[in-house]
């Protein structure tokens, strides 16, 4: 098996949840030691472990946390040290099998609220290397120091663990402030932490619910260089009949686990109150985020064949000449319908021709929903309504042979236009059992379509005549990590995109800041700004909570909130999309208008 470190590098890994809470949930009461369960019940240990496994976490933690001299000889049990964690090893290894991850849960001698003394450093340290020393010679793959407070009895495990040869990740706990119980805030720990070449990997866990963790999450990530892990609480504890419930939801559970990788977090699991079901979720969910799937490597060919001739961007189609010409450009959203009758659709595409709007945005699987073939919406619609059209394409649903059969059927049937995206995962949708595919995402499509303009296929072969497609991409200003998303855009840029499409813009001032920090380090492509007309409150209120990458400022919510009607919400919507287009037109090649619930006529006011 490839070594942790190694893996966490290629993709992010999925942690497993609470052993303790699942213990308690099956009636075995509190005073019992549960690491003994190992030894006195594995079954039940056994089956929490596969329901884990079973669940997709990529690591299982032994039943291990407590199982050294010290805690177990509170319940008289010091003397069976090594048969409970040899016990703990097998029982989680035969649950992870070959695939999976083991990891040595090892947990603090010092309680919270006490001062590390360093007179204890050497009792200490044998309390560690006698039980760390079982969990190595029983073949852990990594230790899992967990929910320590105390910096340095956290370093002194650590080097024991790496002097037993075995990979050391270190998770502390602290606060919704960030703080330890004696004040030590996370800034200065994960600081002492990265310095310390003993700890391979970093995190946190316990004490805090996931909105908490991640906003701890993003203050400590750039005080290290290492790994970080997050292993939130399901929340905070509520008293239901006078037993402590975890009431956080594994949807809300799996939404923030998904921020936590777009900021950086390489592993997430679940500590008290979380459940399989939690960490199926979330498995699911991040397992086919683009950037945690490793991509298929696609070549880069800047260079045409001697024989190939390249098509200029201002030859490609109408829209591209626009482009260059440095003249603005309309297109609206038009989705493509959930039925086989194209009729209604190819009504509002007539009705924005008649606009001399430039071209149709058609979207491909919005929301991870099935409908009609955008391709064949497209091919229609140029066809028989006489608009150029810009098919979306998406990475989610085909491989790299169906992808490029696609952009190749698709040029030859006339579509000259397309807007490379990586796609929403399936979990967001109407079936969220499906698999992604995820081949390459945006980037590696980009540098597909740029090779195909330049006569090479997927694996270097010759096409001639080569396609003229004109290459757009989406971009994201208002995206949880800026930083990260700037740099997949100039990526995106590097592999061949000639102009953008944003999400929907609320907020002038990031799509500007984004831009300067894009032109800022070489990115200047056109970019078509994305506008979303407003219906009312409820509409806007979905858009900011529930639409990946769409931020809908506090001061646009409070102005539709006092819209009381229908008319009146579209009303303030229209006038807020104007205002927006306004304020950005001398930075932005054009606009492209969505059609709010397919009401074309909106996104036609916006452009009057």
């Amino acid at each position: 098996m490839t070594n942790i470190l190694e893996q966490l590098k290629e993709r992010p890994l999925v942690f497993d949840g609470a052993m303790g809470t699942m213990i308690y949930s099956k009636g075995v009461f509190i005073n019992t030691c549960y690491e003994h369960l190992c030894v006195t019940n594995p079954k039940l240990i056994s089956g929490i472990h596969e329901a884990y496994a079973d669940g997709g976490a990529d690591v299982i933690e032994t039943n291990s946390y407590g199982a050294n001299r010290l805690k177990l000889q509170t319940y008289g049990l010091a003397d069976q040290l090594e048969a409970i964690n040899r016990a703990a090893v097998k029982l989680a290894r035969a649950a992870a099998g070959d695939d999976l991850f083991v990891a040595g849960s090892v947990g603090p001698c010092l309680k919270s609220d006490q001062l590390f003394d360093e007179r204890m450093t050497d009792e200490l340290a044998d309390v560690f290397r006698e039980h760390m020393g079982v969990l190595a010679d029983e073949g852990v793959d990594l230790f899992m120091l967990e929910t320590f407070t105390h910096v340095k009895e956290a370093q002194l495990a650590a080097k024991i663990g790496q002097a037993l040869g075995v990979p050391v990740f270190v998770s502390v706990t602290v606060g919704k402030d960030g703080e330890t119980r004696r004040g030590e805030k996370i800034e200065h720990i994960v600081d002492a932490l990265n310095n310390d070449p003993n700890v391979d990997c970093i995190g946190i866990n316990c004490g805090i619910g996931p909105a908490a963790a991640f906003s701890v999450a993003e203050r400590a990530l750039p005080h290290t260089t290492k790994p970080f892990t997050v292993m939130a609480n399901a929340g905070v504890p509520q008293e239901v009949e006078g037993r402590m419930i975890y009431m956080t939801t594994p949807e809300y559970f799996t939404e923030y686990a998904k921020n936590m990788i777009q900021i950086g977090v390489r592993g997430v699991g679940g500590c008290c109150g979380t459940t399989p079901e939690h960490i199926a979720m979330m498995a699911k969910a991040v397992k086919s985020m683009s950037g945690v799937k490793k991509h298929v490597a696609i070549s880069h060919y800047e260079e045409a064949l001697p024989d190939i001739k390249v098509v200029p961007m201002a030859d490609k189609c109408a829209f591209a000449a626009k482009l260059a010409r440095g003249e603005k450009v309309t297109s609206v959203e038009i989705t493509p319908p959930r039925s086989i009758d194209l009729k209604p659709m190819l009504d509002k595409c007539r009705l924005c021709k008649d606009a001399q709007i430039d071209a149709i945005n058609i979207p491909d699987g919005p929301r991870a929903s099935a409908r009609i073939s955008p391709m064949v919406a497209a091919l229609t619609i140029e066809r028989e309504v006489g608009i150029e059209t810009v098919l979306h394409y998406c990475c989610r649903d085909r491989n790299l042979i169906g992808m490029q059969s696609d952009l190749l059927g698709g040029y030859a049937g006339g579509l000259r236009n397309y807007l490379i995206i990586t796609g929403d995962p399936p979990k967001l949708g109407d079936y969220p059992d499906s698999t992604p595919v995820f081949d390459v995402d945006a980037v590696g499509l980009t540098q597909v379509v740029h090779n195909l303009n330049h006569g090479r296929d997927v694996g270097g072969n010759p096409i001639n005549p080569p396609t003229g497609i004109l290459i757009g991409v989406g971009a994201n200003p208002c995206a949880v990590e800026p930083e990260l998303e700037l740099e997949h855009y100039l990526n995106k840029i590097r592999a061949g995109a000639e102009y953008a499409i944003t999400q929907p813009i609320f907020d002038p001032e990031a799509l500007l800041r984004f831009l300067d920090a894009a032109e800022a380090k070489g990115g200047s492509i056109p970019v078509v700004a994305g506008v979303w007309p407003l219906v009312s409150f409820r509409n806007a209120e979905f858009l900011n909570t529930e639409v990946p990458g769409v931020e809908v400022p506090a001061a646009i919510l409070e102005r539709m909130s006092r819209a009381k009607t229908k008319e009146d919400g579209r009303k303030v919507g229209i006038e807020i999309a104007r205002e927006i287009c306004e304020s950005i037109a001398d930075r932005v090649a054009g606009y492209q208008v969505s059609a709010p619930f397919g009401i074309v006529e909106l996104a036609l006011q916006v452009l009057e």
